[in-house]
């Protein structure tokens, strides 16, 4: 696959659970969007929160992430268009709960997710980002071995650095083994509340320990966040004048700066 064509692959992982994963993965899908990117969504969380909140309703995932991975399923028969222009995405069902199990001692399972994505239908992309369940499973290390870097949501709130070390670990033992180039994209601080002298304090510690992997932007506390999903639309969609909404857009707009800074010749 050409270096030059191939579409940005970030996997949103956190392994402790309700820090804003997949509120993120959707959002910032959607923000990436709005900006004219094409995007499309890997939902690898068996919850299916990502699908869901995308309005893929049940009976639309015949073909899902699982059978993706375990039966060989080609990538665009996977994927469903959502309601938002330029924003698609590949369904979970809770059937990949059993992934762990099902693959047993596998030779190849930790690249299952990385040959699946092999296919030129990626190229119709620019971005794909990954969203991975809240635990460092196989699935989650499938999402290390194919993405090029990582996108950690990080609760501004009491213990939100405790855990960290453990994926930062894993990351590292995943570039040692099987992604040479994987890196840290950044860390998010998400519900935010710049009112609350935790959320400061949760800031400073993380920008103290973790330096510049800590993005400028944080995405608040905010109910229309907490909303949209029973809507099953994203912020921007169901309310664009939100702080969530502006959030997520600014997000997409310092991760594209990133890259785009990234890539200039030294």
């Amino acid at each position: 696959m050409p270096d030059q064509t191939r579409p940005r692959i970030l996997a949103v992982t956190n392994q402790k659970g309700g820090v804003g994963k997949t509120t993120t993965a959707i959002n910032l899908g959607a923000a990436l969007a709005e900006l004219g990117e094409r995007v499309l969504i890997i939902d690898l969380d068996p919850q299916g929160n990502a699908s869901t909140g995308l309005g893929i309703s049940a009976r639309d995932r015949d073909n899902t992430t699982y059978e993706l991975l375990l039966e060989d399923a080609p990538l665009a028969s996977v994927i469903r268009q959502t309601g938002v222009e330029r924003l698609d995405i590949a369904p979970a069902t809770t059937d990949l709960s059993s992934t762990d199990v099902e693959l047993g001692n596998a030779e190849n399972r930790v690249f299952l997710l990385k040959d699946a994505l092999s296919s030129e239908v990626l190229l119709t992309y620019d971005q794909v980002l990954i969203d991975c369940p809240p635990s460092l499973s196989l699935l989650t290390v499938n999402a290390l071995v194919a993405c090029d870097a990582v996108l950690v949501p990080l609760q501004a709130e009491f213990f939100a650095l405790e855990g960290l070390s453990q994926l930062m670990l894993t990351v590292r033992d995943v570039r040692e083994t099987a992604n040479p180039g994987l890196r840290i994209e950044g860390v998010v601080l998400t519900m935010y509340d710049q009112r609350n002298n935790l959320s400061q304090q949760v800031e400073a510690d993380a920008r103290a320990t973790l330096g510049e992997l800590v993005l400028q932007t944080r995405i608040p506390r905010n109910v229309r966040l907490s909303e949209a999903p029973s809507y099953a639309l994203p912020v921007l969609a169901y309310d664009p004048a939100s702080k969530g909404s502006q959030a997520y857009m600014e997000l997409a707009e310092e991760l594209l700066a990133r890259h785009a800074k990234r890539k200039e010749p030294a």
